[in-house]
């Protein structure tokens, strides 16, 4: 289904402001704002090949307490193949000087990594490969080739997709993982992914920013402030209560900054960040056998405002 999506973007470069470049490998590049313009329907594209195709990924706006924002609404009725199985930025790609961060149907070719395809019970295969890299700049031919022989496919078989930060289409397709995030945060604290049976859920586009820390904090921030998610889930209606109240970023010993803010205070060291910040703001569990249905965490616009406010171009 994704590379179905690809084939679009393809055949109407112009339209969605990306760059396709047919590199020596034979491999094809999507470039959606590295070097390219992009744009909404670029980021909205991305968005939806990052899910494999297996969700609906559109763009509307919506009030944060007087802040109004375009807004990123996302369904899916396979959570744990198109989330965790494909959007999940999953893939730590290291070779040489080269570093991305890859999502997409192809982390399914390579297991990547292999435990959460052990969790959700699923692999995939295909003699093409679709790869969205989160970088700021182009994959080398060995970075290609390791892709390729990673997926078990022909360079010549491979999509990669490049997305920046700093890019519209770059900060859209981050606003669309606020489902992820939350199942990814749901399944650290033990719920089984297999009983998510769908999920929905929005979060503002942050206004761009040159600085790609400021930029990544805003994008952070869409999603740990703004970001609402829903999930119907075939379980009981005690262990949703519990997961609820555990699962928003408002659990956080971090909560309270905006993400530059504290991205700078650890010295960008990720690791030294606490785990259970990476969530939405907004966290509703419905129960599939009783239908009740259980909600923790807010909007936190405050938030949202002084991470608008953070710096200028």
């Amino acid at each position: 289904m994704a590379y179905r999506i690809v084939e679009d973007l393809l055949s109407e470069p112009e339209y969605y402001g990306v760059i396709v470049e047919k590199l020596p490998s034979g491999a094809t590049l999507i470039d959606t704002g590295v070097d390219a313009r992009g744009g909404y329907e670029a980021g909205l594209m991305a968005s939806r090949i990052a899910m494999g195709g297996a969700g609906t990924v559109s763009l509307s706006y919506s009030g944060y307490d007087g802040l109004v924002l375009p807004t990123v609404v996302v369904t899916t009725d396979h959570p744990s193949i198109a989330l965790l199985g494909a959007q999940l930025a999953g893939w730590k790609i290291r070779v040489g000087d080269y570093n991305a961060d890859g999502s997409g149907p192809a982390r399914a070719l390579a297991l990547k990594p292999k435990k959460i395809y052990e969790r959700i019970g699923y692999r995939d295969e295909s003699d093409v490969a679709v790869l969205l890299l989160e970088t700021h700049q182009k994959p080398p031919d060995e970075a290609i080739r390791f892709i390729a022989e990673a997926c078990g496919v022909k360079p010549s078989e491979t999509y990669l997709i490049l997305t920046s930060t700093t890019s519209l289409a770059g900060m859209i397709q981050i606003s669309s993982r606020v489902v992820e995030t939350g199942l990814f945060r749901l399944d650290l604290l033990g719920l089984e992914p297999r009983k998510v049976l769908h999920g929905s859920g929005y979060a503002p586009v942050m206004p761009l920013h040159r600085d790609l820390g400021i930029a990544m904090g805003r994008a952070e921030d869409a999603i740990t402030y703004g970001g609402v998610t829903d999930y119907i889930v075939d379980e009981d209606d005690e262990t949703l209560r519990d997961l609820a109240e555990r699962a928003p970023s408002s659990r956080s010993r971090f909560y309270g900054r905006p993400s530059y803010e504290v991205y700078r205070a650890v010295d960008f060291d990720f690791t030294r960040i606490d785990p259970s910040l990476f969530a939405p703001a907004v966290i509703t569990l419905t129960s599939f056998r009783t239908g009740s249905s259980y909600t923790s965490g807010s909007i936190n616009s405050e938030i949202l405002r002084r991470s608008i406010g953070l710096g200028g171009f």
